[in-house]
């Protein structure tokens, strides 16, 4: 997403698509993007980057959004399968690997949008199922009508909200989970500190309560906590992040996001950092502490989650 929107202005695409086909030569085999990203554009990106590599590669994509009438949803079944003809083609490709409801459309009984996709599935344009931001009641009755494979919602060291019933549903169905924003929106990174400003036109972080400076310096507590056990651990604050996440289930697989190769190799560093028992619980003890300040998103993007 961050290569095309939501984090400033788009990345030079040539570099963008270099630094994708870079993750691919060192063994990243799972890219994520959407629809909405861009709007459209980035599902160019991808495809375009992916196309040598297609048959070593899972890519996942998203519908559900209304484009014309954006941030309002739409998930009525025909337009679920217009959206999937429309990617199939931007991203270069006869299947989607993994095709997720980007948010739960409360106008659209979700057992309408799992048939959807089984019509899909039964047509060979898109082989696994999967939810993003949905609740445990909307997840099982899914799963009921079409497998779910996959759910995708934010989730970090300060964005613990799957913990309660998502995570436990997942487990129980065996369902894949996919903490998106694994970085904390780029606060994990230990960069992003109460000076930095974002751009109002192009920067979604401008809008979210999380992210006003008396949010980030109040929650600079967190960095505070990554960083004594990064540097016990000789590793980064983003790579403790992305370890912790890592540590949590051997189902849980995290889609930290960059635009340029070193933080490619900072994050993939984190499958070498390992920590303990007692390292979760020394992090569980002192984030236990910790009260975050602010909403993760900002209202409009709220009302948008199904809990």
């Amino acid at each position: 997403m961050g290569m095309s929107f939501g984090y400033g202005p788009a990345a030079d695409k040539q570099e963008a698509i270099a630094v994708i086909r870079s993750a691919v030569e060192r063994g990243v085999t799972f890219f994520d993007t959407a629809e909405v990203y861009g709007p459209l554009t980035n599902e160019e990106l991808v495809g375009e980057a992916l196309v040598p590599f297609r048959k070593q590669v899972v890519i996942a994509s998203k519908f559900g959004f209304d484009l014309e009438n954006f941030p309002s949803l739409n998930s009525r079944p025909e337009h679920i399968k217009q959206v999937a003809e429309a990617s199939l083609k931007r991203l270069r490709t006869d299947v989607i690997d993994l095709f997720y409801q980007h948010r739960v459309d409360p106008n659209v009984p979700i057992e309408d949008v799992a048939g959807a996709l089984n019509d899909l599935i039964q047509q060979g344009k898109v082989k696994h199922f999967g939810l993003s931001e949905a609740g445990a009641k909307t997840i099982r009755r899914a799963h009921a009508v079409q497998p779910v494979t996959v759910v995708q919602s934010e989730y970090s060291l300060w964005t613990r909200d799957p913990e309660a019933e998502v995570l436990p549903t997942c487990e129980e169905l065996g369902i894949g989970f996919v903490p998106w924003s694994p970085l904390g929106q780029g606060f994990h990174t230990g960069k992003v500190d109460a000076t930095m400003t974002f751009d109002s036109n192009s920067d979604l972080r401008a809008t979210f309560p999380r992210f006003t400076p008396e949010a980030r310096k109040a929650n600079w507590a967190v960095i505070d906590l990554l960083g004594k056990i990064a540097e016990r651990k000789k590793a980064t604050h983003a790579q403790i992040a992305l370890a912790w996440l890592l540590a949590q289930k051997p189902w849980i697989v995290p889609i930290p996001g960059t635009r340029k190769l070193e933080h490619l190799d900072e994050n993939l560093g984190a499958v070498d950092v390992e920590l303990t028992s007692d390292d979760l619980r020394e992090i569980d003890s002192a984030y236990s502490k910790i009260t975050v300040q602010g909403a993760r998103l900002s209202e409009e993007h709220m009302t948008l989650i199904d809990s």
